[in-house]
């Protein structure tokens, strides 16, 4: 049986890094051989000056203008099919992406994959969040991120599975997540 560990939370909350420490974290020190990584937001910036995040911009441009919501579908499907594929050749997946409205896909993926789903929410405080995306220079995406932290936070749904990380080093949050990764267990 395989195991998904999917990261989800809002823009700026570290992602990403916990993703890739936590993946290094499976092969040196559970010593997990078959690990593979899969960054959402790679599929999402695929669109190159495609679109903004509520309208696409096709004045200029001989495309065709796509909805928000097909661009985020279009992002889970390949997602998934990655993740599918790796599974099906024995690969444990670590994911980092934003988990709206999405934990029933995940939970029918993980089902038909016949694989394990971790599923972990990070949280940080609001100043935490806008300090981290002021440093790398993501100021648009801090009122994104506060709405999404809101969301996030109070979805019934992620209760039990919030992981605060304010003021904590990535190393401190992957030893506190993998001696207890069995409680985010969906």
């Amino acid at each position: 049986m395989g195991n998904i560990y999917f990261i989800s939370g809002p823009c700026g909350c570290g992602k990403t890094t916990l993703v890739n420490a936590y993946a290094e974290h499976l092969v040196k020190v559970e010593k997990y051989t078959r690990v593979y990584v899969i960054h959402g937001d790679d599929f999402h910036h695929g669109f190159v000056g495609m679109y903004e995040e509520d309208a696409f911009c096709a004045e200029e441009q001989d495309v065709n203008p796509l909805a928000w919501q097909q661009v985020l579908k279009f992002n889970w499907e390949c997602m998934l099919d990655v993740a599918g594929k790796a599974l099906v050749r024995g690969l444990d997946v670590v994911i980092d992406y934003v988990v709206e409205d999405e934990l029933p896909l995940l939970r029918k993926f993980a089902k038909e994959h016949e694989a394990k789903l971790y599923y972990l929410v990070l949280t940080a405080s609001e100043e935490a969040i806008t300090k981290r995306l002021q440093t790398r220079g993501d100021d648009d995406l801090i009122e994104r991120a506060i709405f999404l932290k809101k969301k996030l936070d109070s979805l019934p749904e992620n209760q039990g599975h919030l992981y605060d990380n304010t003021g904590k080093t990535v190393a401190e949050e992957v030893t506190e997540i993998s001696g207890n990764m069995e409680n985010f267990l969906m």
